[in-house]
């Protein structure tokens, strides 16, 4: 069998297919004792893999000398998966059922009865007892050791005296370990500036200065520092701190740079957390996984803006899921260098050179964050335009409140008026019935258009346009009526062949509008004295969306009635007059159709009938109607006579412009300030599976072992709050084992980050990387006295500082 060193394919190439049952068949059985790992497995690996794979040296990426490690894998995948030893890749090798890979490449090839101890091993749960290394015991890196609080040290008296507070007393002791003595106090004008500088970022005014100076109380120094605390520039100041760390940004980035829609209303969300004393727990939660939240209301929603600081390429030509994946990369390295301190970003590509953070527990980090998509939410403006808005809501509520109680007042007097309108409707519509609505004969018809338009009256007065198509037109008829009775006017639109697609309009579609009808009568034919036949009521067999008949009699220029999209059929609107007018002898009549719509949209052929008679209707909705012929069936219909009170209420002088006052007072409703903003949240449809892409490139997915929700293994695990195992953790338990007790980083790394704003420099130095290439802290007790102190001021930021 040949026998091959590998460099990027070595121990374990993590992709390939499983064992056929011939090749299974090869395999010594798994071993039938209980396997020890500190005297059957340890001694094993020590002797033969932890060479190339373990602390100082890892080929492809794995290590083997930490349970860790093992099960995390290499570059390409898991070695084996626990209670699987058969499909094992790593029983593959050592087991020499490949002809091109044998493990280990060089020495001495392990035995079936060691190939027998490793499936065992394997199959009965690879355990491996907490805090073994193979090379040496494991040891805990600093930043990784469980929180405690440590007990400030005694000072001698001169010392003590000097102490204000536990913090001093760690301070001062280790001056005095070093042989060195605290700096002089600062005087009172040093003070009040660097305190104004540090809380606000601004300077003091003369005023300030002088009133602090002067006051010599002894608490003048604690009521100036509570004073900051409360100013609105302190949320400015201290926002801009953790805006810095989340990359906030007002545009995309890259090449067009474009801005970001009210990408500042997040920036006043941290503005007003800080000012408002949000506790950093919540803080956390709300920001990574506020639209997880029960019942999350805008604002926590509006939070996970937080994940919206990515930057984005909209160039043209660009892969969506290629940025998407960018997106979610930044967002895994963002949270591990503001929460925890560290540089996980090394692992996109491979296991961590440094620290104790594998390429596969890289993507169980990603998995949290790739289900989250980018959306937008509507959310308020501004907490003082909400209270605004709040304030003009009351008021608004208490007009119509007083309106509704002076219209039911009304309403209780209105039953005399009520009985004697409902006889004189009853008697009108019988009037209406023995003198119904019909045409009348239109004769001597002769129509002109305007802008040299041609209007040929044709059979049954039926007009049809020829000649020019001005945008705008004006068309007038002029006619002889013969009747005692005028009551209105019927306009009927017809189709022809020869208009656009077959009329009744001329614009291209076939369409028109007709936004004025005025009707004249006069006893001669130069209507000098012409009278003016109002008509205010209308009706259509069909009208275009927001284009009804009423638009051709309102007196406006930019409305009238249209008829699309039924186009190429007969339409016809019925106009009336307020009340039948009565006619002495043969009337000129005079109707001006007005078309100032635009767009050529007027009317191609068409025709005009006078009206004589009364509506049967009266002009009454149909509702009332049907509830008149109720009452006609059944005088004493009380559902009838309600419908009838209820329109008799709107006619009425009294009760009418009270219901029309509050009409219109409803809709003066104000409007809530808001606002869309990009914010995450979660995918809900067809879930992402994650797969660990190789060397961090989305394109090569390793598909066969799916990378599920989890922490890093040098931390505490992640608990989901879902006991249901089908259920992966998401980013609201993400959230939560950031800020749980069992985590000792995200403190460490928020009171040091507090620490570096105010003296400049971190405890640890290096504020985003606590890991192994980091800087030691310079006062690790004190450190970690400040991270239970913050946990003890339930995380409160004010209180920290303070």
């Amino acid at each position: 069998m040949r026998r091959v060193r590998l460099s990027a394919l070595s121990l374990f190439v993590l992709l390939g297919t499983a064992l056929t049952s011939a090749a299974e068949d090869q395999l010594p059985p798994p071993a039938k004792k209980t396997v020890d790992f500190s005297k059957d497995i340890k001694p094993l690996l020590a002797k033969h893999c932890v060479a190339c794979h373990g602390a100082k040296k890892q080929e492809s990426g794995l290590r083997l000398d930490t349970r860790n490690h093992t099960l995390a894998g290499g570059d390409r995948g898991v070695a084996f998966s626990i209670g699987e030893s058969a499909k094992s890749l790593m029983i593959r090798y050592v087991g020499g059922l490949d002809p091109d890979i044998t493990m280990p490449p060089e020495g001495d090839l392990l035995s079936k009865p060691q190939v027998a101890l490793l499936r065992a091993w394997i199959d009965q749960g690879a355990k491996w007892p907490k805090g073994i290394r193979i090379g040496g015991p494991a040891k805990t890196h600093w930043a990784y050791k469980p929180l405690a609080r440590p007990t400030p040290p005694k000072l001698p008296p001169a010392l003590a005296a000097k102490s204000h507070n536990p913090i001093d007393a760690f301070v001062l002791a280790r001056l005095a370990a070093n042989g060195l003595a605290p700096s002089p106090e600062a005087g009172r004008h040093t003070l009040v500036r660097r305190l104004s500088l540090d809380l606000l970022g601004l300077p003091p005014s003369p005023d300030e200065v002088d009133r602090f100076v002067a006051d010599k109380t002894p608490d003048a120094y604690q009521r100036l520092v509570d004073k900051l605390l409360k100013s609105r520039h302190f949320g400015e100041r201290w926002g801009r701190h953790w805006l810095d760390k989340a990359r906030y940004a007002d545009s995309d980035g890259y090449e067009k740079d474009r801005p970001r829609p009210n990408a500042w209303r997040w920036r006043d969300w941290v503005i007003d957390a800080v000012n408002q004393d949000m506790p950093f727990d919540q803080f956390t939660v709300e920001q990574i996984a506020g639209d997880l939240l029960p019942g999350a209301n805008e604002n926590q929603v509006l939070a996970t803006a937080f994940h919206r600081q990515t930057l984005t390429n909209t160039e043209g030509g660009t892969d969506k899921e290629q940025w998407r994946v960018e997106a979610v990369f930044d967002r895994v390295e963002t949270t591990g260098a503001v929460w925890l301190g560290l540089t996980v970003g090394c692992a996109r590509c491979h296991s961590h050179k440094y620290d104790q953070i594998s390429q596969r527990e890289y993507y169980q980090f990603f998995a949290f964050y790739n289900n989250g998509d980018e959306m937008n939410s509507d959310v308020v403006t501004s907490a003082d335009a909400l209270k605004t808005f709040t304030r003009e809501s009351a008021a608004h509520r208490k007009q119509l409140a007083k309106l509704e109680t002076d219209l039911a007042t009304a309403r209780t007097k209105l039953q005399p008026a009520f009985e004697v309108w409902l006889a004189k409707q009853h008697q009108a519509l019988d009037a209406a019935g023995k003198d119904p609505i019909r045409d009348l004969p239109l004769t001597g018809l002769a129509a002109t258009g305007s802008g040299g338009i041609k209007l040929a009256v044709q059979k049954d007065n039926v007009v049809l346009a020829s000649g020019p198509n001005p945008v705008t037109a004006v068309y007038t008829l002029v006619g002889r009526v013969e009747a005692s009775s005028l009551s209105g006017l019927r306009l009927e639109v017809h189709p022809d062949k020869s208009l656009p697609k077959n009329g009744p309009g001329r614009a291209s579609n076939g369409n028109f509008v007709v936004t004025g009808l005025k009707m004249e009568l006069s006893d001669n034919e130069s209507f000098a004295k012409a009278t003016e036949a109002k008509l205010v009521q209308a009706r259509s067999t069909f009208a275009q969306d927001k284009f009804p008949a009423t638009n051709a009699i309102d007196g406006k220029p930019k409305t009238g009635w249209a008829i699309s999209p039924q186009m190429g059929k007969p339409h016809n609107a019925t106009f009336f007059l307020a009340k039948p007018i009565s006619l002495k002898g043969p009337q000129h009549l005079r109707v001006t159709i007005t078309q100032s719509y635009g767009g050529t949209h007027t009317l191609g052929r068409f025709r005009l009938v006078p009206l004589t008679g009364r509506q049967k209707n009266l002009g009454l909705p149909q509702p009332v109607l049907a509830a008149f012929e109720a009452r006609n069936k059944k005088a004493n219909d009380k559902k009838a006579t309600a419908v009838l009170l209820d329109h008799f209420a709107t006619v009425d002088k009294t009760t009418g412009p009270l219901i029309k006052q509050l009409a219109e007072t409803r809709k003066k409703s104000p409007k809530r300030p808001q606002m869309s903003v990009r914010v995450i949240r979660q995918r809900t449809k067809s879930p992402r599976t994650t797969f660990l892409f190789q060397r961090g490139d989305f394109l090569r997915p390793q598909k066969t072992t799916p990378a599920i929700p989890a922490g890093l293994g040098v931390l505490p695990p992640v608990r989901p709050r879902h006991k249901d195992p089908k259920r992966l953790a998401d980013r609201l338990d993400l959230a939560r084992w950031l800020i749980s007790d069992d985590n000792p980083l995200p403190p460490r790394v928020a009171v040091n980050h507090t620490w570096s704003h105010l003296f400049g420099k971190g405890l640890v130095r290096t504020i985003n990387d606590f890991g192994i290439r980091g800087d030691k802290p310079t006062h690790p007790a004190l450190l970690d006295w400040l991270a239970t102190e913050y946990r003890r001021l339930k995380w409160s930021r004010k209180a920290l500082i303070r």
